[in-house]
């Protein structure tokens, strides 16, 4: 059985990922902070359509709790270890920079860059000793170009990026790829607040992207055909 950990899965891009990793015949665990009915409407889906999955709540911007989550579910399953690690979750504090408060700030980063960082580090040993993993991180074309009004969340996914970049030259002897996904703007809960109609102008394939097109690229960078491919940010923005 081959596991798979999806961080923030109880909707939007995560939930698609963990559809998309369990028709792949992943066995995923789903995770979420506070929200169980979306997290088990997920669990849900995945069995609906013949997946199996089981959920695993933790708050990825506490430590202390994803190192006691984690080691205790590897100590459950002593000959399995999670192979695939999609670091998803992250929230949205928008602001110009002189209103951003500190927790606006903070609170960004924590979840989305110090919580790939609490999740990576005590996962990546086990695929180490395996010889065998997939990390994906879930960054923005934020992180990449930056965006106004975002400087908190566009600083933790391009803090993200580096540590992609960084990670994937650690581990690629030990046969663990480590990559980055960019989704520009994609239907989400976390997009339902924007726009829609302004932005699509900005957008050369003149609309959003759906949660299903990234799931289809974390499904290959899943996948063994992907095992050449590490280090890398792949943008999914309809070429914004």
């Amino acid at each position: 059985m081959k596991y798979a950990l999806v961080t923030g899965a109880s909707r939007g891009i995560g939930r698609a990922i963990a559809i998309k990793l369990a028709q792949d015949g992943f066995f995923v665990l789903i995770n979420y902070q506070s929200n169980i009915s979306a997290a088990e409407e997920t669990k849900t889906l995945i069995e609906a359509n013949g997946g199996t999955a089981e959920l695993l709540p933790f708050d990825v911007a506490d430590g202390a709790a994803v190192e006691k989550t984690l080691t205790e579910w590897q100590a459950a399953h002593e000959d399995e270890y999670i192979a695939v690690l999609v670091n998803n979750a992250g929230i949205r504090r928008d602001n110009l920079m002189f209103w951003l408060t500190d927790e606006e700030w903070k609170s960004v980063l924590d979840t989305s860059l110090n919580g790939t960082f609490y999740t990576t580090r005590t996962l990546v040993k086990y695929m180490m000793n395996k010889k065998f993993g997939r990390i994906i991180n879930i960054v923005s074309i934020s992180g990449v170009n930056g965006m106004a009004g975002q400087t908190n969340y566009s600083a933790a996914k391009a803090g993200i990026i580096g540590l992609t970049k960084s990670l994937a030259l650690e581990t690629a002897k030990k046969r663990v790829t480590v990559n980055a996904i960019a989704p520009g703007f994609i239907e989400t809960d976390m997009t339902k607040d924007l726009n829609q109609d302004e932005l699509k102008k900005l957008v050369p394939a003149q609309r959003f992207g759906k949660a299903e097109e990234v799931a289809d690229l974390a499904g290959f960078l899943a996948s063994e055909k992907a095992g050449y491919i590490t280090g890398q940010v792949v943008a999914i923005s309809g070429g914004l």
